[in-house]
């Protein structure tokens, strides 16, 4: 289990901050780049999920998958079966929609460079989800996923959400995060393949 402290902002950031100030200028706060300020995306701001945690959640179970006999067998066959990616749940307290959607992002281009499959477009999942669930408010629905990926003749569908686990004491936080990924074969329902990746925060009294 991979666990990150919320630490001190690294040198260069901090001196980019206090730079001005140290010059005489204004103390309003400054404005930086990632380009400009080596690191500035490492320390954790708070114990909420972000996006570099997404992506070394993602990045595990993609890890994973490429690595299973699922996607041996899809290399020996050589025929690019087609594969849905759908929304991942949500099952956070946390506002991380937006965050989700980079990781649906990140997934499609992985397995499209994979050359493993052959990935039905997001856009075209888009439109058939809101179709079928124009009566609901067209959201997509984990119901009626095999639906979906019947009505896009897809082989398999990809899914999976993101959950907690959160522990308070006196002295400190510790949130444990979960990305549960499946691979499901729509004709069957059966579940090819499956994997868990963990990243745990935590807000550590120094004292």
């Amino acid at each position: 289990m991979k666990t990150a402290r919320l630490l001190p902002l690294v040198p260069a950031l901090a001196f980019a901050m206090l730079a001005p100030l140290a010059a005489g200028c204004s103390s309003d706060p400054v404005f930086v780049r990632g380009s400009e300020v080596k690191g500035l995306d490492d320390p954790p701001m708070s114990t909420g999920i972000d996006k570099r945690d997404m992506e070394q959640l993602l990045h595990e179970n993609m890890k994973h998958l490429v690595a299973s006999p699922l996607a041996k067998a899809w290399a020996d066959a050589g025929d690019k079966p087609t594969l849905a990616i759908f929304p991942m749940l949500n099952e956070t307290s946390q506002h991380v929609d937006s965050q989700l959607q980079a990781v649906l992002s990140d997934a499609e281009t992985f397995m499209v460079n994979s050359q493993l499959v052959t990935v039905v477009s997001r856009e075209r999942q888009n439109q058939m989800i809101a179709e079928v669930e124009r009566q609901n408010g067209g959201q997509f629905d984990p119901n009626h996923a095999a639906q979906y990926g019947r009505q896009l003749g897809a082989k398999y569908y990809m899914t999976g959400k993101v959950y907690t686990s959160d522990e308070r004491t006196a002295g400190g936080r510790r949130v444990q995060y979960f990305m549960f990924m499946q691979v499901i074969e729509t004709e069957t329902s059966a579940v090819r393949w499956q994997n868990k990746a963990a990243f745990t925060k935590a807000l550590l009294n120094q004292d």
